[in-house]
C-alpha cells in the first residue's frame, strides 16, 4: 500500500474523532460582526485522466489527498461574498495505460499506449506531489453566530509540481522515471465546490496539459484530467 493509499484509508477514521473532540470540549460562541471564515481544508478525490488521443483510458487505482489553508476575505457588508487565497498541498495518482519513460538508449522520452492484448503489465501510473495556491470567489449563507451554512466557492486552483514519478509494473519488471522534460510542472485548474458545514463536493479540471510538444502516432498528447470527491473545511 503506497503512501497516499494509506493516507486515503485512515481518513474516514479521523473524523468521527475530530467530532467527538468538538462535543466533548464546547468552546464558548461569541459573536463577532467582522468575521471571516478563515479555513483548514482536507480533500479526497477520483482523478478521471481525459484527452487525446481517445485510447488512453484511466485504469486501476486513481486517487489524490489536497491539504491547506484558505484565508477568507469578505467583499460586502453581510460577508457572504469573499474572495479566498489559500496556500496547499497535494499529492495525485494517476493509473491508466500511456506508458511514459526514457528511450533505451536514455536519449529522449518514450510515449506510448499500451495495448493489454499485446503487452501484459500489473500496473503503470504516474504520481504528483504540489505546492497549490487555490483561488476562489466565495458564496455562502453564513452568519456571525452560525458555523452551519451553504456554500458555493468556485475558482482556479494554480500549482508546482516538485515531484513526478511514473512507475511501470509486470511480472519480474518494475520500472521508475522522474526525469521527463516534456512533463508541465506548472499546472492550472478550474474549481467548483458547493455542499453544508464541513462536508462538501469538489470538481476540479485541468485547463493544460501533463504534457507538452508531444506527438504520439501522428496525434498532439493532450493528456488532462477530471478530479471529483469531497472537501471537508475546519474553521
Amino acid at each position: 500500500m503506497n503512501l497516499l493509499q494509506k493516507w486515503l484509508f485512515c481518513l474516514p477514521f479521523l473524523f468521527p474523532l475530530y467530532s467527538m473532540a468538538q462535543e466533548g470540549n464546547p468552546v464558548p460562541q461569541v459573536t463577532d460582526s467582522l468575521y471571516r471564515e478563515d479555513q483548514v481544508y482536507i480533500g479526497i478525490t477520483y482523478n478521471i485522466v481525459t484527452g487525446q488521443p481517445s485510447e488512453i483510458q484511466s485504469s486501476q487505482f486513481s486517487g489524490g489527498l489536497h491539504l491547506g489553508f484558505i484565508r477568507d476575505m469578505p467583499l460586502n457588508e453581510r460577508r457572504n461574498i469573499a474572495l479566498g487565497v489559500g496556500l496547499g498541498w497535494s499529492i495525485d495518482t494517476y493509473g491508466q495505460n500511456l506508458f511514459v519513460g526514457r528511450q533505451i538508449d536514455g536519449e529522449g522520452s518514450r510515449f506510448q499506449v499500451l495495448d493489454r492484448n499485446r503487452i501484459d503489465f500489473d500496473a503503470n501510473r504516474f504520481t504528483t506531489q504540489s505546492i497549490d495556491a487555490p483561488l476562489q470567489f466565495r458564496w455562502r449563507t453564513s452568519t456571525p453566530d452560525s458555523y452551519k451554512f451553504w456554500r458555493i466557492y468556485t475558482g482556479l486552483r494554480p500549482a508546482y509540481v516538485y515531484h513526478f514519478q511514473s512507475k511501470f509494473e509486470q511480472d519480474g519488471n518494475t520500472y521508475r522515471e522522474s526525469d521527463i522534460p516534456e512533463f508541465e510542472r506548472f499546472r492550472l485548474g478550474a474549481t467548483f465546490t458547493f455542499g453544508y458545514n464541513t462536508f462538501n463536493f469538489n470538481f476540479y479540471y485541468s485547463l493544460n496539459s501533463f504534457f507538452k510538444d508531444v506527438d504520439l502516432d501522428g496525434e498532439s498528447l493532450d493528456l488532462r484530467t477530471f478530479q471529483v470527491g469531497l472537501m471537508f473545511y475546519l474553521l
